[in-house]
């Protein structure tokens, strides 16, 4: 297993949280588009890329415990 230095989470969560931010707007403005079913495909990636995000960041902060 690797390890990690303190600092090293801390900015890794940053990045991460940043890239959430984005990802959710981009969610919302794909849903709020004239037909959003056209988008479909990109709507569901981007969620499941939130998904897998908030994992690393449970786990992160875990980490940090």
């Amino acid at each position: 297993m690797m390890e990690y230095t303190k600092e090293e989470l801390l900015e890794a969560k940053r990045q991460i949280d940043s890239t959430l931010h984005k990802l959710r707007a981009t969610i919302l403005t794909l849903q709020g588009k004239e037909n959003p079913a056209r988008y479909k495909s990109q709507i569901t990636l981007a969620q499941r890329r939130v998904k897998a995000f908030e994992i690393a960041v449970a786990l992160i902060e875990k980490e940090l415990e």
